[in-house]
């Protein structure tokens, strides 16, 4: 076990069969595993994809979705046949959702392991820390559900396979204006997070062009315990609603504790919520709370259809969240761009994908656009009875 708390394992696929069954036992998530691919492929060479994911930490679950959909996308492409005769090897290496570790483990992944393209992360501030080593390297690198804007402006290299936070939170503000009836909403931020800032900048934006009013603005920074002295002022505020753009961990015990002080509003978050952790950990004191996500597993097309199914066959019953589905996203767009780019050519692929129109993915229909941003839609979902209801679809 290294500093990084990296191992590896390598899983071999010498027949599709036999590689599917034996991949569908593996644990998912293992710090520097190598997935999907052989040693040789057909032409001798595997074709290597670097992953890296908060794998371990404080949103290990973000990580670990969304590398069980990448993992499933390379093992379902290997099975079929892989790329230009060749086999994909799936080199992960974990974040432990912390700064500074995705330069290190992407520095690895580019310069050590040679890989031809790079997908991750689902935190926008750690993806924002890797993508300046894809851009000056000229590999293309693709986010799952990075939302924040700044991260595409990194470079052209860098995509991304989902929406973008001014959408995001354009649509929450609307939310909460024209179905909750919202005219005050308290806004409480992570400022150590650029998707919390980011998310909370546009809600606000729109909100108050909506004609509401931001009745405080409070901060908080991620991954601390104790939230009774911002939620007092919020409280104080009397709101209508509140909106909270963090992640699962943090939000759990906001609205635990909001709850105790008898702050008894709706909350908003965006898709930094979903987690199974959220209500884990939060139990009763976010039920009936929204959040607006990248997909929703009772909707959705064919596509997504096959996938819920594969998925719960390949992780024992376990349903997809948004994440995943992101994240087999990310490789299969990957995939359909080196096939079109008949090369594994940095420069060949990221003109590939930058080409990208109406790609039927698990979440929807994919188009790149000029910004190298996806253009989709968004879900809202509503915390009820425990589980996670979805209420209504966003169109951009």
């Amino acid at each position: 076990m290294t500093k990084m708390n990296l191992f590896s394992t390598t899983v071999c696929a010498v027949a599709a069969a036999v590689f599917l069954a034996g991949c569908g036992k593996s644990e998912p998530g293992a710090p520097g595993a190598t997935t999907g691919g052989s040693s040789s492929g057909a032409s001798g060479e595997v074709i290597k994809v670097g992953e890296f994911a908060s794998l371990t930490g404080k949103e290990a679950t973000f990580g670990q979705s969304s590398h069980e959909g990448t993992a499933m996308a390379i093992e379902e492409i290997n099975a079929a046949g892989g790329l230009l005769g060749r086999k994909l090897e799936l080199v992960t290496e974990d974040t432990q959702s912390k700064a500074g570790e995705p330069a290190t483990v992407v520095n690895k992944l580019v310069s050590r392991d040679n890989v031809v393209a790079v997908l991750g992360e689902v935190a926008s501030s750690r993806s924002l820390e890797a993508a300046p080593i894809c851009q000056q390297s000229k590999i293309p690198m693709i986010s799952p559900s990075s939302t924040n804007p700044k991260v595409t402006e990194s470079g052209d290299f860098i995509f991304r396979v989902c929406f973008i936070d001014p959408f995001q939170g354009t649509v929450m503000a609307n939310f909460a204006s024209k179905t909750l009836n919202a005219k005050k909403v308290a806004v409480f931020t992570d400022v150590k997070s650029d998707y919390s800032k980011g998310l909370a900048k546009f809600f606000k934006e729109q909100f108050t062009k909506n004609g509401g009013t931001i009745a405080g603005e409070l901060d908080y920074n991620g991954g601390d315990k104790d939230f009774k002295g911002q939620l007092t002022a919020i409280k104080s505020e009397n709101p209508d609603a509140v909106f909270v753009p963090g992640y699962y961990t943090d939000v759990a015990l906001i609205c635990i504790q909001a709850k105790q002080l008898g702050l008894n509003v709706p909350f908003m978050g965006g898709d930094g919520w979903e987690s199974e952790d959220l209500v884990k950990i939060g139990q009763g004191a976010v039920e009936n709370h929204y959040f607006s996500t990248h997909y929703h597993p009772d909707v959705g097309s064919e596509t997504s259809k096959k996938f819920v199914a594969n998925y719960k066959k390949h992780y024992n019953g376990k349903t997809p969240d948004a994440l995943a589905a992101c994240g087999f996203d990310s490789a299969a767009v990957l995939a359909d761009a080196i096939k079109r780019a008949g090369s594994t050519d940095g420069q060949k692929v990221r003109d590939a994908l930058a080409a990208t129109k109406d790609f039927d993915g698990v979440t929807g229909k994919i188009t790149i656009n000029e910004k190298r941003d996806a253009t989709k839609s968004a879900v809202i979902l509503q915390i009820k009875d425990g589980k996670y209801k979805y209420l209504t679809t966003v169109n951009p």
